[in-house]
């Protein structure tokens, strides 16, 4: 007798978007597991981005399902998608802070927004999550023009677990970081994710932040998912695509267009 199919957290099929007349997602399906951390990797305007602002509620897609939990955001009403959606947390590429709030009112800003915490506590509460991603207490009180990349990156991702969301997005992680502090960041990741048990998608051109942070990869290309496969197995997959992508070879099916 076989085991019943496990339902995934997150279900996509038959994704398509255009923007005017160019077709940037095309009968896209994916599927991820609860718990798990899918990583999906592409060059530019391959579609990762309206991929994840599809799912996000940010872009709405001409046609397809996205399925949370097992119901279709894109048909369920309004209330109901807005709250499978409030299961999400965001790491954005460049952190998005805001220059004008302290650290700690970055932190605990969705949490103050939503009225899940009072004001008087949000301070002491800030500071118990920047010491889950390794930042001191009197990091609180800086701005976030004060703080190095890295930091920022840190402070960011305070802000994303904060909500303890059952699914985590990160938008680039790594980008602008040195390898160092890319791994440092992203030991971080797989820590908080694990921690709290959430599922994650991750975007990103970096190949050894992938192979960190994901338990299974898709590569985007031309709009369309080319391969999907263990996250381990991204430089070593065969794929003439994925392969020419992960190595960055300048020969190979994937032709860059040049301007002259």
């Amino acid at each position: 007798m076989n085991a019943p199919m496990t339902q995934p957290k997150i279900r996509v099929r038959g994704l398509k978007k255009y923007f005017g007349d160019k077709k940037v997602l095309d009968d896209v399906d994916i599927d991820i597991v609860a718990g798990t951390g899918l990583v999906v990797i592409g060059g530019s305007g391959s579609g990762k981005s309206v991929l994840i602002k599809s799912i996000l509620g940010l872009v709405t897609p001409d046609s397809g399902v996205i399925e949370i939990d097992g119901i279709d955001v894109l048909k369920a009403p309004r209330a109901q998608a807005r709250a499978l959606r409030a299961q999400i947390g965001m790491l954005f590429q460049n952190g998005a802070l805001f220059d004008s709030l302290p650290v700690w009112e970055n932190v605990a800003f969705g949490l103050l927004a939503e009225k899940k915490i009072k004001r008087s506590q949000a301070r002491a509460k800030a500071i118990e999550f920047l010491a889950q991603v390794g930042l001191a207490d009197n990091v609180a009180s800086l701005s976030p023009a004060e703080l190095s990349g890295g930091m920022q990156k840190r402070v960011a991702l305070a802000r994303a677990i904060a909500s303890a969301p059952a699914i985590m997005f990160f938008d680039e992680p790594t980008t602008g970081l040195d390898p160092i502090m890319g791994a440092v960041i992203d030991e971080l990741i797989v820590d908080c994710v694990k921690r709290l048990g959430s599922t994650s998608i991750a975007i990103t051109h970096d190949m050894a932040s992938a192979v960190r942070i994901g338990d299974t990869a898709a590569m985007l290309y031309e709009g369309k998912i080319t391969w999907t496969g263990k996250a381990s197995d991204l430089l070593t997959s065969a794929n003439p695509v994925v392969d020419q992508f992960t190595h960055g070879r300048a020969e190979g099916p994937i032709k860059m267009a040049l301007r002259r």
